[in-house]
């Protein structure tokens, strides 16, 4: 792959640096002062978004965009370098209609809806009129096999009835919450991937109550990572996306590319921590110098300088892999990365809060926030012992199938006949 960005990304990076300091820093501490009163999204997000519509930085995560979509077009390596500097500002990717999982759920309905989907909900989600939830993970099982749900989708006459009970349901508490896509099982008997559908549920359908917010290390996203209960839940039959035994292979269509969009943020999120570091260090005096001068102070600011610029081209790969190859050819890197920018910001932004000292775990910085992300994000889409095993059956598997290199040391090999 060529590692140079294109002129298209410098201009489109170029134009969204701008956007973001004149549009969306100014108004970051009023976006936290109004969304902690109770005030969410901010009045000001209306016209934010509108303007970043106007000049295109919109929808610029779907490489299949759409001819009649608004936005601009751009190949999964082209946009990670653009949702990097989304991300350093936590609200900002929804400004640009950009955010999760807004994001998959458009992948899901652009891919397997039907043309009457595409035209209730698809259409809305790409204008940025309405939001939406992915209701997967649950309380009672390890929702890292996603082949454990055990939310019932089930079929009676002309309707799906839908029971069960979700949580960390991204956007259930969002005011402009329109779709809801709901995985459960349809048949018990089915082959083991073969018994998961999703279905769209309309928040306001009665039996769809939101339990609670759940706060994720004390701290409460006003969108909402929420409890959710499905109480005989009738939905039309025509609601079901592609078929029923559909629900798992949309859910590993769907996660691809949403994880790497995750950790093109997060890389982002780690520039922020780096540099607030550097700017405390360079700031204040301990022991006779500049906090930044001291050995151990400038190890860290090394560190992370190397591992945030190796998990950037490890995501760059991946997105070019994706867009190449696909998704399914693209898999073990989606893992690795996945892994990988999840440490990273817990690594990076535990690094900053040691320099900034005890202000570094207040809120008057981003940095603790950052820190409670990254640890979060080991969850995310799939927890790292997942992804893990994933890269380890990949390996094992090759190597069983090839053997070791043929320029290995005879005496390396013999001894590993031996063993």
């Amino acid at each position: 792959m060529d590692f140079g960005y294109s002129d298209k990304v410098k201009a489109l990076q170029e134009q969204l640096t701008q956007f973001m300091e004149r549009e969306i820093v100014p108004r970051d501490r009023e976006w936290h002062e109004l969304t902690e009163a109770g005030t969410f999204p901010p009045p000001f997000c209306k016209d934010i978004k509108a303007k970043a519509r106007e000049e295109g930085l919109w929808n610029m995560f779907m490489p299949g965009l759409p001819d009649d979509a608004p936005g601009t077009r751009c190949s999964n390596l082209e946009y990670a370098p653009l949702a990097e500097i989304m991300g350093r500002i936590y609200w900002s990717p929804e400004m640009f209609n950009c955010n999760a999982p807004d994001t998959g759920n458009m992948e899901v309905f652009h891919m397997f809806g039907t043309p009457e989907q595409k035209k209730q909900y698809l259409e809305p989600l790409f204008n940025g009129e309405i939001r939406s939830a992915f209701c997967m993970t649950e309380p009672e099982v390890a929702s890292s096999d996603a082949t454990n749900v055990q939310t019932r989708i089930e079929k009676v006459g002309n309707e799906y009835v839908i029971n069960g009970r979700k949580w960390f349901i991204t956007n259930a508490a969002h005011p402009e919450l329109g779709v809801m896509i709901v995985m459960g099982k349809t048949d018990l008997d089915a082959p083991t991937h073969r018994q998961q559908s999703q279905i769209i549920v309309h928040p306001s359908t009665p039996g769809v109550k939101i339990v609670r917010n759940i706060p994720v290390m004390h701290h409460i996203s006003p969108e909402g990572h929420c409890e959710v209960v499905f109480d005989n839940v009738r939905v039309p039959a025509s609601n079901l996306i592609a078929e029923e035994g559909d629900g798992f292979m949309i859910a590993q269509a769907r996660l691809g590319p949403g994880r790497i969009h995750h950790c093109m943020r997060t890389i982002g999120q780690c520039e922020v921590a780096l540099s607030l570091m550097i700017e405390r260090g360079l700031n204040r005096n301990t022991f006779g110098k500049r906090t930044i001068d001291h050995d151990t102070v400038r190890e860290q600011v090394a560190l992370s300088r190397i591992e945030i610029d190796q998990a950037r081209l490890l995501c760059l790969q991946t997105a070019w892999l994706i867009d190449q190859h696909g998704n399914r050819a693209a898999r073990d890197a989606v893992s690795a990365i996945k892994v990988v920018a999840a440490r990273l910001q817990t690594t990076v932004t535990n690094r900053a809060m040691q320099v900034h000292g005890a202000m570094g775990l207040t809120p008057d910085t981003p940095i603790s926030y950052l820190w409670t992300w990254g640890r979060a994000l080991q969850f995310i889409d799939g927890p790292d012992e997942v992804h893990l095993r994933t890269i380890a059956r990949s390996v094992v598997r090759k190597h069983e199938k090839e053997g070791m290199p043929p320029a290995m040391p005879h005496s390396y090999k013999m001894s590993a006949d031996l063993g």
